[in-house]
Parts: structure tokens; C-alpha cells; sequence
């Protein structure tokens, strides 16, 4: 642990309560996947260079900063229950679903709030990056879109107007990019399977915005068994983009699911490419956001893959 008396560069949210984010055995999204990072994290001795908090809950009064109310109250319902699916399957409304939801945005708002302190001068959550919730529903095991809360409430709690969203999960972060898509200040950058061969389909190159935010975003889809050299060529045009913006603070999505040998989805990225977007966003983040980086685990569903990706992030993190 960092001695009392020095600010810790990295904040790491993670606990018991963030673990219970997941839909139980046998579901790609097991609760398990907290436990395989955090014995990679200890195994390697980042947790004595970290400040490590626990989660809390987000209030329903953060979580309607993005969702609707109308679908908060349908996942308060089905939560009591344990019931059916928040979804069209993929989803489903265990038991207490909410207070968990509300506990995993609460993790990625106990980092955010760390680093508009001061207190920390990059986070790392892993059970989150929640990117395909929309305003109105749940999509791909994502309940509520802690992505999209942090970033109303950057605006609405603390005045930051150029936010940076970066992804580089697998999956196109859609539940991010729609709700943003007319908002010119929301800066949005994502490297994906291609959405041809890929939930949820989306994020082809010409999305680039609507409106007053047209060019604002950046979708860079990947082919099948693309890897770490085809990621490299692509990566500086990620970098570019935010450059001719100057962002406040830099939000990233790593998902360890880009990663070879992930079991639902394509891509042959290594560990050392989710390494160097850390890095890089990391000299980013202290150009033009006084240091601010918050990342964000995702998806990923081998959990080798998780323990590598996620703790080559928070490695990079911890040397920038």
C-alpha cells in the first residue's frame, strides 16, 4: 500500500462488492472475473504501489444523469423479482441487479472523484467499462453504462465540457456513442472487430458524428484476426484525433476480449498493444487533462487474457 504520507499516482477501485457484478455460473460475464485480476495484481506487486479504495453505490439520482427513469424503475422491478432478462437474452435480471448495477457506476465514481480531487493522478476499475447500457435499456451485460454516467456527471458535478472516450474492447462501445452522438464536446475514438462479423454491429468508419458533432468521432473497425501490427498503424490516428481537441480528462475502455484467444470474439491483439494505449493516453492525459486517466476494464472472457491485459494497463499507469 503507498504510505500514508504520498499521494498515490494510481488509484485502483476493486472489492467484494464490485465482484458481485456478474450473472453467475456458466455466463461469459461470471463473477469470477474480479478475482482472476486481483490475483494477477497482487501476484505482481501492484497492489504496493497503488491506492487501493472500495466501490460505493451510485445514488438513482446519478444514474438518471444518463438513464431514463422509466428504465430505472423497469430494472428495479425485475431486480426484485430475479426475473427474465433486462434484455433481448443476453442479460439477465438476477436478484438484487440493481444494487449491484448501481455498486459497479458507484466504482468507476469513486475513481472519478479521485482524480478531480487530486487525490490520485490515474484510476483503474476493473469490473467496468459497462459501454453498451443505452439511456433506455441494457445491451451485452451491460445493466447501467457507467461510462455515461461519469461522463454527465464530469459536466453536470464538476464543469468538464471536452471529455475523451477511447475503446479498444472488441465490441463497438454503441451504448456510448448514440447517446453521444450530437454532442460536439464529447470526443469519441474506438478500435473494434468489425461489426460485420461482431455484436453489437455498429461502428462502422463513416459514424463519425451528427450535426454540430460531426467529426468529433472516430470508429476504426478491425478485421477478423486483426493483431498487434495492424493495431499499430491504426493507433496513431486514435492519438491524432485527440490531439486537434485538447480533452479535460480521458476516459479508456480497455477490453481484454481484443486479445487472441478470447472465446466469443475474433481479434489477435497481445497484452503489449492495451500497454501502449495506456502510456500513450497517458502523456495525452498529462498535456491536457493536468494528468486525468480513468480506465476502465470491459469486456474480456478468458480469464488469462483479463489477468494479463488489464495488469499490463495498470503497469503502464503505475510507470507513466
Amino acid at each position: 500500500m503507498q504510505p500514508a504520507d504520498q499521494p498515490a499516482g494510481l488509484m485502483v477501485v476493486a472489492g467484494a462488492e464490485l465482484a458481485r457484478y456478474g450473472f453467475g455460473d456458466g455466463h461469459p460475464f461470471g463473477t469470477d472475473r474480479h478475482d482472476v485480476f486481483m490475483a494477477e495484481f497482487n501476484a505482481r506487486g501492484h497492489a504496493r504501489r497503488s491506492m487501493l479504495e472500495p466501490p460505493r453505490m451510485a445514488s438513482d439520482e446519478e444514474l438518471a444523469s444518463f438513464h431514463d427513469s422509466a428504465y430505472l424503475q423497469r430494472v428495479r422491478e425485475q431486480s426484485r423479482s430475479g426475473s427474465g432478462y433486462l434484455d433481448g437474452g443476453d442479460t439477465p435480471a438476477i436478484r438484487g441487479i440493481y444494487e449491484i448495477a448501481a455498486t459497479a457506476v458507484g466504482a468507476t465514481l469513486t475513481a472519478l472523484e479521485g482524480l478531480m480531487s487530486g487525490k490520485c493522478r490515474r484510476a483503474f476499475v476493473p469490473i467496468a467499462g459497462l459501454h453498451h447500457a443505452a439511456r433506455g435499456h441494457a445491451s451485452g451485460f451491460c445493466v447501467f453504462n457507467d461510462c455515461g454516467v461519469a461522463i454527465e456527471q464530469l459536466r453536470r458535478r464538476y464543469g468538464v465540457r471536452r471529455v475523451a472516450y477511447v475503446d479498444i474492447d472488441a465490441h463497438h462501445g454503441d451504448g456510448v456513442y448514440y447517446a453521444f452522438e450530437n454532442d460536439p464536446e464529447l470526443i469519441f475514438a474506438d478500435l473494434h472487430e468489425d461489426g460485420r462479423y461482431l455484436f453489437p454491429g455498429t461502428g462502422h468508419a463513416e459514424e463519425c458524428g451528427q450535426g454540430a458533432a460531426a467529426g468529433t468521432k472516430l470508429n476504426l473497425p478491425l478485421p477478423p484476426g486483426a493483431d498487434d501490427a495492424q493495431f499499430a498503424l491504426l493507433w496513431p490516428r486514435v492519438l491524432d484525433h485527440l490531439r486537434k481537441f485538447s480533452p479535460e480528462f480521458i476516459i479508456l475502455q480497455c477490453g481484454a476480449d481484443s486479445l487472441s484467444g478470447d472465446p466469443i470474439t475474433h481479434l489477435a491483439l497481445s497484452a503489449a498493444s492495451h500497454a501502449r494505449a495506456a502510456r500513450d493516453l497517458a502523456v495525452l492525459a498529462d498535456e491536457f487533462a493536468r494528468g486525468r486517466l480513468l480506465a476502465t476494464g470491459g469486456g474480456g472472457y478468458s480469464r488469462r487474457n483479463i489477468a494479463v491485459a488489464w495488469n499490463e494497463v495498470v503497469g503502464a499507469l503505475l510507470d507513466s
